[in-house]
């Protein structure tokens, strides 16, 4: 290598993330089942964090660390509102990636590093966006809004996402429209405290099977097509076919509105609701439950 070569601010550009690549594998480890291949990482000994979306349904999942030894892994528990599952493991020797006090700016670089049977893949973007606490559609609380303009594949999701000092800042998952999104270590944290001492996240439950529809005035409603006769609706006095038209007090935007506003805080939450039966305006007082495992 000549002198040039070796003082290149490129070469040196180019090494410095190969060696934050380097850095984070031995936290990293490929989540295997018979129809899917993810990504995951050492949480804390004995326990992997994955993405949830990621992870079939009843299947016999394991993991590969980083040098290509494979160990059989249980699913402790797995929250489909902010994507997040938690695996156990046998194994409590694997290392821990650095985690970042917060988010970078956007416009800063960072590195999705996954891996793939045991091997660190790695993929570059930029922070493209970092906003304020949302509610997933699926009514989970993310503790900021952070999208990365870098290349997500099926194998990497779950990965970690680094900054330029390669600690770790969240996970990469897919998002709407296969944005690649990161979930905060703060959420991942708070949700996997949860699901590794009680295997599952609370979430609101009103008994309610609903289908969207239109409303006169040129708004979206939610019909209850079905009604748990031992649910919160029933209870609630709600018939089949009302059509929900507001929630405390204010328009809702379709079934996805309602979904969203039922995550873990609002079990036990009481709400007004609008109805509209057989064309008469109905007010309806509903005391969100918890959804049963089973559903």
């Amino acid at each position: 290598m000549s002198d040039q070569s070796a003082s290149s601010p490129v070469l040196a550009f180019s090494t410095a993330l190969a060696d934050l690549v380097r850095s984070a594998a031995p936290s990293l480890v490929s989540v295997l089942s018979k129809r899917a291949r993810s990504t995951g990482f050492s949480w804390r000994p004995g326990l992997i964090v994955a993405a949830e979306n990621a992870l079939p349904d009843e299947e016999e999942v394991s993991i590969v660390a980083h040098g290509g030894a494979s160990s059989p892994a249980e699913i402790v528990g797995r929250d489909p509102s902010s994507d997040v599952a938690l695996l156990r493991v046998a194994r409590t020797d694997l290392a821990q990636a650095p985690a970042s006090a917060g988010a970078p700016a956007a416009g800063a670089l960072a590195i999705v590093a996954g891996a793939r049977e045991g091997a660190p893949s790695a993929s570059l973007g930029v922070v493209s966006f970092v906003g304020p606490q949302w509610r997933s559609l699926r009514g989970g609380v993310i503790d900021a809004r952070i999208e990365l303009d870098a290349a997500l594949t099926r194998s990497s999701e779950g990965g970690l996402a680094l900054d330029a000092e390669g600690r770790a800042f969240g996970m990469a998952v897919f998002g709407p429209r296969r944005r690649t999104l990161v979930i905060p270590m703060a959420t991942i944290d708070r949700v996997a405290e949860l699901l590794s001492t009680k295997g599952r996240i609370a979430r609101g439950y009103l008994g309610l099977g609903l289908q969207a529809v239109k409303l006169d005035g040129g708004g979206v409603g939610a019909m209850a097509i079905s009604v748990d006769a031992k649910g919160p609706g029933a209870a609630a006095g709600v018939r089949q076919g009302d059509i929900i038209e507001a929630w405390n007090g204010e328009p809702i935007r379709g079934v996805h509105h309602l979904v969203r506003a039922l995550g873990p805080d609002s079990v036990g939450a009481s709400v007004r609701l609008t109805l509209r039966r057989a064309g008469e305006p109905v007010e309806a007082t509903l005391t969100i439950g918890e959804r049963p495992e089973s559903r």
